[in-house]
């Protein structure tokens, strides 16, 4: 760990000026020597990272299931954890590895294997929410059964 930090330091401390590395040697006031070396530009070792804005919750909804990440960071806010829809139509229950398409356009596949035969329901309300694992689970208004699932548009 010490090897790494000290390359770190020393990669970024040779791409700066040489000249005002040790005109900032010469500084006996600590406050001035740092203010100096804070004001050395380390050109293209150091890019500025974009800003990226935050999503609205159109955005969130649209990309809600697609994510990298498995698991959501602790600190998340709680609604990135789920979102609400329904299935268009008559809809009466499920089999293993069936696609099962939402209103808003969204693609989901059961992938536990499970499977549930309902009473037919007309255009049910649906949740789908993510664990603490980052796993998603379609909560169908009208039943208690959660089948495991995974967005596949």
């Amino acid at each position: 760990m010490k090897a790494l930090f000290l390359l770190l330091f020393v990669s970024g401390a040779s791409l700066a000026d040489d000249a005002a590395m040790l005109q900032c040697r010469s500084l006996a006031d600590i406050a001035s020597r740092v203010k100096c070396y804070d004001a050395i530009p380390l050109g293209a070792a150091a890019p500025i990272a974009p800003v990226t804005a935050v999503p609205n919750a159109q955005q969130r909804e649209q990309s809600f299931g697609m994510e990298t990440v498995k698991a959501p960071k602790a600190a998340e806010p709680e609604e990135n954890k789920s979102i609400s829809s329904s299935i268009a139509g008559k809809f009466d229950g499920w089999s293993g590895n069936e696609l099962i398409k939402l209103s808003n356009g969204q693609v989901w596949r059961i992938v536990d294997g499970s499977s549930a035969v309902l009473s037919p329901l007309n255009n049910p309300k649906v949740t789908l929410e993510r664990n603490f694992m980052g796993t998603f689970f379609l909560k169908i208004e009208g039943t208690n059964n959660s089948p495991k699932v995974r967005r596949v548009q």
